[in-house]
């Protein structure tokens, strides 16, 4: 087995023979009890990547993951979300200690279902893992309840309901969840404008520079990189606090600029449209048209 390269997991069933579980009751819905993980496997790879869902509500590991560049120490309790193709590693003792569920979830179970396509859009699945959902005690025991009822709902007789009462089941859980993240942004706010105003330092140094012309305007996954966060989570918060997203930071920051340079210097637009990153004169245009409803002509003869 390799170390170097991500240990890929396709099937839950791989999955539960890797860490010794028993093999699952259902072949596309699992849920394992930590306190059954006793030990992490001598040849343990570096780094893994499902391809499936998993939720875990964990706590008191003795084990730190990696997840999103970030190190993670379970000491209270969280939940953390993984979608399918993230790679993700976890070191610690040989014999495992930590307490929790994890729910796993094959696409294969969502498909032609709403939920198939409506659980992409939790942002909350591409969180780096110190952006994971901290969870009071009365929070931790409804998202235990709710995955304790998928596990009933497999292990017993299978009807044409069972696949639609454990897809409702889950979409409970996730839309608590949403909940809990709002929850958690608006209960962090001293720390979320902390990033809110580094964002906008780091806007206009960057603006401020010839880093534009150079480079363009920057991505949305550079200033989450510069900020060390992911590129899901600044979304979240920008939209909770301002209700706009990165890349509309990015463009107002933008068309702020525009607006100072079309109102205090001489230069011409196509000029304005080079210092801002624009190779072509009417690509600017339309962007401060679309966002001010005003040509750039129109903004500088209003000054006149």
């Amino acid at each position: 087995m390799s170390v170097s390269q991500p240990y890929r997991i396709k099937s839950i069933s791989e999955f539960h023979e890797f860490r010794d579980l028993p093999k699952p009751e259902h072949p596309l819905v699992s849920v394992y009890n930590f306190e059954d993980l006793k030990y992490l496997n001598e040849n343990e790879p570096k780094s893994l990547i499902l391809d499936f869902y998993s939720i875990a509500l964990k706590k008191n590991a003795n084990a730190k993951m990696r997840y999103g560049q970030q190190e993670y120490d379970f000491k209270e309790g969280v939940l953390l979300f993984i979608a399918p193709g993230q790679v993700f590693s976890i070191e610690g003792n040989a014999e495992l200690q930590h307490t929790g569920y994890s729910l796993l979830i094959h696409p294969d179970f969502l498909w032609n279902t709403p939920l198939a396509q409506k659980i992409k859009q939790y942002e909350y699945f591409g969180y780096a893992v110190h952006e994971a959902l901290h969870l009071s005690d009365k929070e931790q025991k409804m998202i235990l309840d709710i995955i304790k009822n998928i596990q009933q709902e497999y292990q017993s007789n299978i009807d044409k309901f069972s696949q639609d009462v454990i897809i409702a089941q889950i979409e409970l859980l996730l839309t608590y969840s949403e909940r809990f993240y709002n929850r958690q942004f608006i209960t962090r706010k001293i720390s979320n404008h902390e990033i809110l105003s580094r964002l906008e330092k780091l806007l206009e140094d960057y603006f401020s520079s010839d880093s534009l012309q150079k480079k363009g305007l920057p991505t949305v996954h550079e200033i989450a990189e510069n900020l060390n966060v992911s590129p899901n989570y600044l979304s979240g918060l920008l939209k909770s606090l301002t209700a706009q997203s990165t890349q509309q930071h990015i463009h107002n920051k933008l068309i702020e600029k525009a607006k100072e340079k079309l109102s205090t210097t001489s230069l011409s637009i196509s000029e304005i449209a080079f210092e801002l990153g624009f190779e072509h004169q009417q690509s600017f245009s339309k962007l401060f048209k679309t966002k001010t409803n005003i040509s750039p002509i129109a903004f500088r003869q209003s000054f006149s």
